[in-house]
Order: C-alpha cells, then sequence, then structure tokens
C-alpha cells in the first residue's frame, strides 16, 4: 500500500496486546481439553464406555469452561483460584515475614577491612 508521496503503508490489527484464541478458548484452556481427552482415551479407549467417558467428560469440560469465562477478562479462572487460596484476613501490623534488611554499606566495609570515612 503506498500513497501520493511514496511512503509505504501496511494494516495493522487494532489490538495488538490481545491474547489468541482459538475455537473461543484461550491456548492454556484448549491445553486442558486436549490433556483431558488424551488421557481418558488412553485410560478408556478401549471400554464400551468409550464415548460418554471420552467424549462426554471433554465436552463438559470444554462446555464449563467456555461458558464460565464468557465475558470475563483473560486468566480469569488463574487469578480466581489465586484469591480463594489466600486468606481472606490480612493484618496490617504484622511481622513482615518476607522482608530482608540490607547491610550497611559502613558494615560491609567494615567487614571487608576497608576504612569507609577514609580518605584518598
Amino acid at each position: 500500500m503506498e500513497d501520493d508521496e511514496g511512503l509505504s503503508a501496511s494494516r495493522v490489527p487494532r489490538a495488538l496486546e490481545m491474547k489468541s484464541k482459538l475455537f473461543g478458548f484461550e491456548l492454556p484452556d484448549l491445553l486442558i481439553i486436549f490433556l483431558n481427552l488424551a488421557i481418558t482415551n488412553l485410560i478408556f479407549g478401549a471400554t464400551k464406555f468409550r464415548y460418554p467417558l471420552v467424549w462426554g467428560t471433554t465436552a463438559g469440560i470444554a462446555a464449563f469452561l467456555f461458558f464460565t469465562k464468557r465475558g470475563k477478562p483473560d486468566n480469569y479462572l488463574q487469578h480466581y483460584g489465586e484469591f480463594l487460596s489466600r486468606p481472606s484476613y490480612f493484618q496490617a501490623g504484622g511481622p513482615d515475614l518476607k522482608h530482608r534488611k540490607f547491610k550497611d554499606r559502613a558494615e560491609s566495609k567494615k567487614e571487608e577491612g576497608v576504612n569507609p570515612d577514609a580518605e584518598i
């Protein structure tokens, strides 16, 4: 596509950060669906209950994911699971167990035997 001045331009999708979807499912959802299909087919593929166990569970999981995630943001089920697994009560004044204090620069120099206040 060229305009009058000879500049070339190309078409760009509207949303560059949009997640790729296939058949209305996100890629991790498709991984779950096909993993279920493969495992249940491996276990129940030779039995006479193949159709309800293999295809029924796969269709059930696909329908569950499709209808529960409809109209929700990306990675909704992952964030919902993280929300459910976190404690429901947080203390504002509680001790921070993950905090690690940095060493003072002067203390680290003294441990090395160097005087930080000495002039050159």
